[in-house]
């Protein structure tokens, strides 16, 4: 498929985007060699190939999930500006 000036500036359009007119030429050439691409890419055989989440099968060190602290609930309301029934009061913002 080749682009030209005009759907160039139909997709600066759309993505709201201002182009340089003197550069509409070379951008129509380029999405012209990147669409050429992606129909060269729809010719190659996959049909062997294994679908992968990532292409090295790396995986992630997660932490171990276990409690670290626990009961400090006290100690953080002790310092809290307004505490009622272990609940935190804070300033109505909705009428």
């Amino acid at each position: 498929m080749a682009v030209d000036a005009k759907v160039v500036a139909q997709i600066a359009h759309l993505a709201r985007l201002h182009i340089d007119e003197n550069l509409v030429t070379e951008y129509a050439s380029e999405m012209t060699r990147v669409l050429a691409l992606a129909e060269a890419m729809d010719d190659v055989d996959t049909d062997n190939v294994e679908p992968m989440a990532h292409p090295t099968h790396a995986v992630q060190r997660l932490r171990e999930d276990a409690v670290k602290e626990t009961g400090q609930r006290d100690a953080f309301q002790a310092i809290a500006p307004a505490v009622e029934g272990g609940h935190y009061l804070v300033p109505q913002v909705i009428e």
